[in-house]
C-alpha cells in the first residue's frame, strides 16, 4: 500500500489555513509578506490561526528577503513568543555571503525553539554546495529537530531542479549521511511533476500560488487545494 504523500500549503491568515485545511492539506507553512517570499508572522495571526484549524503548523522564522539572517536577537525573541503562544514547528535557514549555511545563526535559533522540528527552507537552492551544506547542518549542534528540507531543486524551480530532486532522493533512500531530513518539494512545482517525483519515491509536496488560482492577493482555494490531494493520492507508478 502506497504511503499517504504530504501536502504542505503557505497559509497567511486563518481563512487560508480554513480552506486549505478543507481541501486535504496535511499541513501548513505560515507566514506573511508573500512580497519578500514569507516573513515571521505576527503571533496573533498565529494564535488566529491555531484557534482555526487543528493541523500542524510550521511557522517561518525570517526577518526579511533574502537569505541573511539579519538581527538573530530579534528573530530569537520573536520565537520565543511564538513558542509561549504555543508554535511548536518551524521554518528557518540561512547563508553566510559565501554561501555557506550560517551555522550559528541557525543554532541561536534552535536553541530558543528547543528541539522542535524544523524545516530548512530554499536557502539550499541557494547554497555554493547543497551537499556541504547538507553535511555541514548535519555535523551541527544547532541542526536538532531538522527534519525537513523545502527545496526545488534549484534556484530556477522544479523545471530546472528535478534531476537534482530525483539525484537526492536516491541518496536519502541510501541513507547517506546528510540525507536523513526529508525531502519537500516546493518552489514553481505544478501537477505534471508529481508522476516523476512520486515514481522517485518523494512523497511530500509543498504549493503556494497553486492554491490560489486568483493570486497572491487572493485566498486559499478549498478546491485547488483537493485537486492536489487528488492527484497525490493516485496510484504511483513504480520505476523499474
Amino acid at each position: 500500500m502506497s504511503k499517504r504523500a504530504l501536502l504542505e500549503v503557505i497559509a497567511l491568515g486563518p481563512q487560508d489555513a480554513v480552506a486549505a485545511e478543507a481541501g486535504g492539506a496535511d499541513r501548513l507553512e505560515l507566514v506573511t509578506d508573500m512580497a519578500a517570499d514569507g516573513l515571521t508572522p505576527p503571533r496573533a495571526t498565529f494564535a488566529a490561526v491555531r484557534a482555526a484549524v487543528g493541523l500542524p503548523l510550521r511557522v517561518m522564522l525570517r526577518a526579511a528577503d533574502g537569505f541573511a539572517a539579519g538581527d538573530v536577537a530579534a528573530l530569537c525573541e520573536e520565537a520565543e513568543a511564538l513558542r509561549a503562544e504555543g508554535a511548536e514547528e518551524f521554518v528557518l535557514g540561512f547563508l553566510t555571503p559565501d554561501g555557506r549555511p550560517d551555522l550559528a545563526a541557525v543554532a541561536a535559533l534552535t536553541e530558543v525553539i528547543d528541539g522542535c522540528p524544523w524545516t530548512f527552507h530554499r536557502a539550499i537552492d541557494r547554497a555554493a554546495d547543497r551537499d556541504a551544506l547538507r553535511k555541514e547542518l548535519a555535523g551541527a549542534a544547532g541542526a536538532a529537530g531538522l527534519d525537513t528540507y523545502l527545496t526545488a531543486g534549484s534556484a530556477q524551480g522544479v523545471d530546472g531542479g528535478l534531476p537534482t530532486l530525483l539525484a537526492e532522493q536516491a541518496r536519502t533512500a541510501a541513507g547517506e549521511p546528510g540525507y536523513a531530513p526529508r525531502i519537500l518539494v516546493g518552489g514553481g512545482l505544478g501537477l505534471g511533476h508529481l508522476p516523476a517525483l512520486r515514481a522517485a519515491g518523494l512523497d511530500a509536496f509543498h504549493i503556494g500560488g497553486a492554491a490560489r488560482p486568483a493570486g497572491w492577493s487572493a485566498q486559499v482555494e478549498a478546491a485547488a487545494v483537493r485537486e492536489w490531494r487528488e492527484a497525490l493520492d493516485l496510484p504511483v507508478a513504480q520505476r523499474v
